[in-house]
């Protein structure tokens, strides 16, 4: 299922896969998300807090709305990060 289909607008996307190029917030990112378990991703409360986090190092402000659509998107993926299918099928998710 698309990030798309929670509402998440395709120019958000755009806009934070165009500051990941840049090596500092990429490095940024990789350290808030370095130590992240397919449990804290289940976590509301948790994935709530990474959402803001990454917010900030992207530089964008995000409604509650938005914040909500991320947060129930990450839940819906029950994303494993030690699982590479996982981590493959969401890179191609944002190709």
């Amino acid at each position: 299922m698309s990030y798309q289909n929670y509402g998440i607008k395709p120019q958000l996307v755009e806009r934070v896969k165009l500051k990941m190029k840049n090596p500092v917030v990429k490095d940024r990112i990789r350290q808030l998300l370095g130590h992240v378990t397919k449990y804290d991703l289940q976590d509301r409360v948790k994935v709530r807090k990474l959402v803001k986090s990454a917010a900030v190092i992207f530089q964008e402000k995000l409604s509650e709305t938005q914040e909500d659509q991320i947060i129930n998107f990450v839940l819906a993926q029950k994303i494993d990060p030690n699982n590479t299918f996982h981590l493959l099928k969401l890179w191609g998710m944002f190709r």
